[in-house]
């Protein structure tokens, strides 16, 4: 088990570097946008290429981001029914969910995705817009995003199995900030104690 847990921090790692990377295209789609607005209305000048640089850095960060909001714990969940399991429970369902969801999806993605980016390399295809950017690069997100985040399944499974055999103190990192779900759910359970306790001191009077 200690050697898969090495290999969970090392695909850890990998995500790492893919989240921090992933940061750095939000701020180069952030200024592009800006600088085509600008130009736009104050030259009356623009190109297709500034709007498909965009939807690809979008497309980027959410493909190439999923392994690292999964390594972070932060994808969503039904914090109504996983709040009342116990850890044990839920560890269970990541699990299956792991195992007969996410890599089955993985698997089908990759596979059909690969052609349709081997097609676009091959071909040298182009958009279909006046000025617009070669297809090949956000093609290749497809596949490349579905294997980070198969990668990070791998990691995530050895953390869920660890825990359960007792060799890991916790299933996944505890990250010290919360969510407002979280902080909204936890104010929410203080105020119905607090009412629960002032109503059962009205009624012990």
């Amino acid at each position: 088990m200690q050697a898969l847990l090495s290999l969970s921090k090392a695909i850890d790692r990998i995500g790492e570097f893919a989240g921090a990377s992933v940061r750095w295209l939000i701020l180069a789609a952030v200024l592009i946008s800006a600088g085509n607005a600008i130009v736009r209305k104050a030259f009356d000048i623009s190109s297709n290429a500034y709007l498909e640089i965009q939807w690809y850095l979008f497309a980027a960060v959410f493909m190439l981001g999923a392994g690292y909001v999964f390594l972070k714990n932060a994808h969503v969940r039904i914090d109504f029914i996983s709040s009342r399991l116990s850890v044990r429970t839920n560890t269970i369902i990541d699990i299956l969910g792991i195992v007969f969801v996410i890599f089955p999806l993985c698997w089908i993605m990759v596979d059909l995705a690969w052609p349709l980016f081997h097609r676009a390399w091959v071909s040298g295809e182009v958009s279909s817009n006046a000025g617009g950017l070669i297809r090949w690069p956000v093609m290749l997100l497809l596949p490349a995003g579905f294997a980070l985040l198969a990668l990070q399944a791998v990691s995530e499974l050895i953390k869920r199995c660890a825990y359960l055999t007792g060799h890991r103190s916790e299933p996944f990192p505890l990250e010290q900030e919360k969510s407002a779900e979280e902080q909204l759910l936890e104010e929410l359970r203080a105020h119905a104690d607090a009412e629960a306790a002032a109503t059962s001191k009205s009624n012990a009077r």
